[in-house]
């Protein structure tokens, strides 16, 4: 028997905890087609938001639950960049996965975001490839 509440299955008595995922990015066309591509692999979108101090607070709304697993950030926003916000959210939880998702990737903005412990960087070119992507970054982080 399977019941599913709050992002969590209860499978033959086993809770298994689904990946949950904030979109973050300050076009709503993206978000509206990473949220599709995500939900249509079985993820959980728990919210979206349109630029860095929306996600903060938005973040903040979710813990406890549910916390997500992920934050999915554009880079170029109004306000606060992605590594910005990354930063202030890895500052206070070092272990939350951040994937930085732009068009404007280049060695430099990678490297800066490895350094501030994003755990991944993924081209807008490649959303079909993000469900996938995040998949992999969560299994590899137990």
């Amino acid at each position: 028997m399977t019941l599913t509440m709050n992002g969590a299955e209860l499978v033959d008595n086993e809770v298994i905890t689904a990946v949950t995922i904030l979109v973050v990015d300050d076009a709503p066309d993206m978000r509206m087609v990473a949220r599709a591509f995500l939900e249509r692999a079985g993820l959980v979108v728990v919210g979206e938001a349109g630029d860095g101090t929306e996600a903060l607070q938005m973040w903040r709304d979710l813990d406890p639950p549910p916390i997500p697993s992920v934050i999915i950030l554009d880079n170029q926003m109004p306000g606060s960049s992605g590594l910005e916000v990354a930063e202030q959210i890895l500052s206070e939880v070092p272990d939350q996965v951040i994937v930085l998702f732009s068009a404007y990737l280049n060695a430099d903005l990678v490297a800066q975001a490895k350094r501030i412990g994003v755990a991944g960087c993924v081209p807008k070119k490649d959303v079909r490839q993000l469900p996938d992507i995040i998949k992999d970054i969560v299994a590899s982080r137990g």
